[in-house]
This record gives structure tokens, C-alpha cells and sequence, in this order.
């Protein structure tokens, strides 16, 4: 007599691939290999064409899985990117993600059709599919890697935006077997899809703030959870109106780190956990839809396609766009060599074979391949190319600084300010950094709490526990005093 269910051996393989896939990655990032490479890899041997103990056959399904955690990457890598980083490179950023993404497909797509002899609109799909960067890859790497933050915030904001172009493209491409678009239908689809999903992310991203700012939900692991439906609703609201739903999503994962400040730290946490496991799921999944062996027939297509990617297309994309803005030579060529390509370029490849185009088994071998090249030789070394080229800096911090919760029945706020280096709090006794806005009631020294007084010195490491009247202006007139900065409403 047994108990056993279906899901019993999915959920045991489920979890025995989450463990070595999280172990792999530790080690992966010991020996300063990417993560994102050791997971296709796993998912390869595991799969049909490996050791055969999981079969993946519907692709359709593949794909929604793989939007799904796409988003989820997106929303989270919005949720982390500063407003001030924003600011700062939002122009370079939006052009290398339009016009930039543009001619990257189309320099490949020429190389496809003239090198390789492919159809042409095979080495056109083959050109946008890979033409965007990927935001996984990228925010795994600005995690780890020691940049400039003018650099940084360039990357960070690129990666999170330019995938709707790389979509337009292939869906508008996809649309030329399964019908006959015009010129006016592919000028209406790229408007709809830009202002429809920065609308619905604007107001959703907006709206959830406002919410996620004043609802009393009770528990704490309420509010992280509330972040998640947000996502949700501005992934479905652009749908609805026929927007970009990837646009969407980060813009609103952007308003919400950016407006709401309680429970900053639980919203964060969550959905960095959510991240992360849907990065090693993707890469799994996406890894278990190849099959080894036909990649020895595209390994020399899929070779030329990706010397000139990396070499050609994605410099000569990034130098066009980036000189207009004094970026130095050295710069461009490094955010040349960022160009990552991991789980977009693969998603969107799927797109052909969904849509039943006779070559869709090729595209997408030769994406994977392209792929794999990109994480093993831009991954590995883009810590010593940014050394080559003088750009190497401080570790870009991604971490707020200011952290509120409120005080149980009452109308205060407790914010947590961590001492960093860049602070103007370092160096400087308790008696003379007293916040206009609140009182410092306790530092945090070596996990022991400090009483405030005036004679102590902060250095760097500390945690400053600042008391303030409940206001939604709060966390910016902490941020403000922490930095030195006049504080909002003072002169």
C-alpha cells in the first residue's frame, strides 16, 4: 500500500536540479565562470539527446514558461535600478536600445544572407532575435563586476528596455510568412507596442506604489507578494491595449523601487529570490529544448553569425549611438563587448517554430550556439577586458540608501541608513549629522547597537537608525541628509 502521487518524482527532480543548479552557480562564480552558461549545460545533458531523464517537447509551452521568468527578471531588475542612474543615461540607453537594436539585426541579417547564403528572411529573423541584449546576463554581471557607474547605469538601462524592439522585429518578421503586412501595419505595431507599454506601465507602476506606500496588509510578507500582482497587472494592462508588456513591467518595477520605500527591503528580497530562480529555470528549460546532437551541422553558420555580432555589428551599433553623447573610445568599446546575449535571444526563437516556419529548427540552433559562444567568451572575460581598457571602478552599488518600515500604531517611520564610503555621514560625529527631518535614535556597530550619542563617530559599516514622522517625502529627505544634499523643501 502506497501514498505516492504523480507530481512526487517532479517535484524530487524539481528540487534536486534547484540545489546543484544553486551549488553550480556558487562555483561558477569562484572559478569566474557564468552561471547562465553551467545551466544551459545542465539542462542539455539532463534532457532528451543527454541522460534522457526529462523530456520538453512542446515549444509553446516552453516559450510561455520562458516569457514568464523573463518578466519576473525584468520587473526585479526594475525594482533595483536607481532613478539618478536613470536620469543619467536614459537618452545613450533608449537610443541603443531602438536605433541600436536595429542596425545590430541588420548588419547580422546581411552577414546571414550574404555569407551564409540563408534565405533572406531567415537571416533577417536570425538577425532579430539576437539583436537585443539580455537583462539576465547583464544584471548578473553588473552584480559582480567592479564599473563605473556611468557605465553601470548605461547597461543596466539598456538591457531593460531594448527588448521590445528585438520582439517587434521578430513578431513583424514571423507576420511576413503567416500573412502580408504592410509598411503602415509595421509603423502602427512598433507605436502601440512603445507608448502602450509605457502608459500601462506608468500608471500600474503609479498606482501599485500609491497602494504598496499606505495599505495596511498586516503581515509583513503581504506587501512583497502585492509587488508581484503589480508586475502582473502591467504585463496584462499593455497586453490589453496591444503595448509591450516587457516595457511595462520593468517601468513599473522601476516606479515601485523607486516611490516605496516601506518594506523596501522584504519587496526586495523576495523578488531577488524570484529572480534568481527564475534565471536557473529558464536557462534549464531553454537548455533541455536543444538537442546536441544537431548543433555539429550549424556550428560553422552559427560561428560566422556570432564573429560578426560580437565583432561587427554589436561595435559598429554601440559607436554609432554612443559618440553623439562624449562617451570616450574606451567606453564604447567596452559596452561593445557587455552586449550579452543569454534567455531573450533563445524566448524569441521559439517564435518561428511556433509559428510553423520551415526553418524554425535552424534559427533556433543557431541562436543557442550563438548563445553559448556569447556567455563562454564575453562572460568569462569581461572583468579583464574592463581592466584592458582602464574602466574598471568601484562595485556599482545596487542597494538603496534608505530602508523604512512603519512603527506598529503609530504615525512614525524607522529608516535604516547603511554608512557607506560615498556617504557624507562618514567620519562625521552623531552631534553634527542631526537629520532636520527625524532623530537618529541607535547606530548599529559590529551586530551591537550604539545609544546615539553626540561624541559618536560613524565609519563606514555602521547602520544609522533614524526615527521620522510618517510622510510619503521621508525616504527622500533621509536619502538627502544621508548624501549631504539639502533636503527637499529647504533651499
Amino acid at each position: 500500500m502506497t501514498a505516492g502521487l504523480p507530481a512526487d518524482i517532479w517535484i524530487l527532480a524539481g528540487g534536486v536540479l534547484l540545489v546543484a543548479s544553486i551549488l553550480a552557480a556558487g562555483f561558477a562564480g569562484k572559478v569566474r565562470i557564468p552561471g547562465l552558461l553551467l545551466f544551459l549545460l545542465v539542462g542539455m545533458i539532463i534532457a532528451d539527446d543527454g541522460l534522457d531523464l526529462v523530456q520538453v517537447s512542446d515549444v509553446e509551452l516552453a516559450q510561455t514558461l520562458g516569457t514568464v521568468g523573463l518578466l519576473l527578471i525584468l520587473f526585479e531588475g526594475g525594482l533595483t535600478t536607481k532613478p539618478r542612474d536613470v536620469r543619467q543615461s536614459a537618452w545613450p540607453a533608449l537610443v541603443l536600445a531602438t536605433a541600436g537594436v536595429a542596425l545590430t539585426a541588420a548588419v547580422v541579417a546581411l552577414a546571414g544572407w550574404w555569407l551564409l547564403d540563408l534565405d533572406p528572411l531567415t537571416a533577417m529573423l536570425i538577425g532579430a532575435v539576437v539583436s537585443s541584449t539580455d537583462a539576465a546576463a547583464v544584471f548578473a554581471v553588473l552584480r559582480r563586476s567592479p564599473l563605473p557607474r556611468r557605465l553601470s547605469s548605461l547597461l543596466e538601462v539598456e538591457s531593460g528596455v531594448n527588448d521590445p524592439v528585438a520582439i517587434m522585429l521578430t513578431v513583424g518578421l514571423v507576420a511576413t510568412f503567416t500573412g502580408s503586412p504592410e509598411p503602415s501595419d509595421w509603423v502602427a505595431f512598433g507605436v502601440v507596442q512603445l507608448f502602450g507599454g509605457i502608459v500601462a506601465g506608468a500608471v500600474v507602476g503609479l498606482s501599485g506604489s500609491w497602494v504598496l506606500s499606505r495599505a495596511e496588509l498586516g503581515p509583513t510578507g503581504a506587501y512583497p507578494v502585492l509587488a508581484l500582482g503589480v508586475a502582473g497587472l502591467a504585463y496584462g494592462a499593455a497586453a490589453l491595449v496591444g503595448g509591450s508588456g516587457f516595457i511595462a513591467v520593468y517601468l513599473a518595477g522601476l516606479i515601485v523601487g523607486a516611490r516605496v520605500t516601506l518594506h523596501r527591503r522584504e519587496i526586495r528580497a523576495f523578488h531577488a529570490g524570484l529572480s534568481n530562480t527564475a534565471e536557473i529555470g529558464l536557462f534549464l528549460l531553454l537548455g533541455m529544448l536543444v538537442f546536441p546532437s544537431d548543433l555539429p551541422p550549424v556550428i560553422a553558420p552559427a560561428l560566422i553569425i556570432a564573429v560578426v555580432l560580437v565583432l561587427v555589428a554589436r561595435p559598429l551599433a554601440v559607436g554609432l549611438c554612443l559618440v553623439w553623447f562624449g562617451y570616450s573610445w574606451r567606453e564604447i568599446a567596452f559596452v561593445s563587448w557587455v552586449g550579452l546575449r543569454g534567455a531573450v535571444p533563445i524566448v524569441l526563437a521559439t517564435f518561428p517554430a511556433v509559428a510553423g516556419y520551415p526553418e524554425g529548427a535552424l534559427i533556433f540552433n543557431v541562436v543557442f550556439f550563438v548563445v553559448l559562444v556569447s556567455a563562454a567568451v564575453q562572460g568569462i572575460s569581461i572583468r579583464s577586458v574592463a581592466r584592458v581598457l582602464g574602466v574598471s571602478s568601484v562595485v556599482h552599488d545596487l542597494e538603496p540608501v534608505t530602508s523604512g518600515r512603519p512603527l506598529a500604531g503609530t504615525a512614525t517611520e524607522l529608516f535604516e541608513v547603511p554608512v557607506r564610503p560615498d556617504l557624507a555621514l562618514v567620519g562625521r560625529k552623531i552631534a553634527t549629522v542631526t537629520p532636520p527631518c527625524g532623530r537618529i535614535t541607535a547606530v548599529v556597530r559590529d551586530r551591537r547597537a550604539l545609544a546615539p550619542d553626540d561624541q559618536v563617530e560613524l565609519v563606514p559599516g555602521d547602520v544609522v537608525l533614524v526615527l521620522v514622522p510618517r510622510d510619503p517625502d521621508s525616504a527622500r529627505q533621509v536619502t538627502a541628509w544621508a548624501r549631504g544634499e539639502p533636503t527637499p523643501g529647504q533651499p
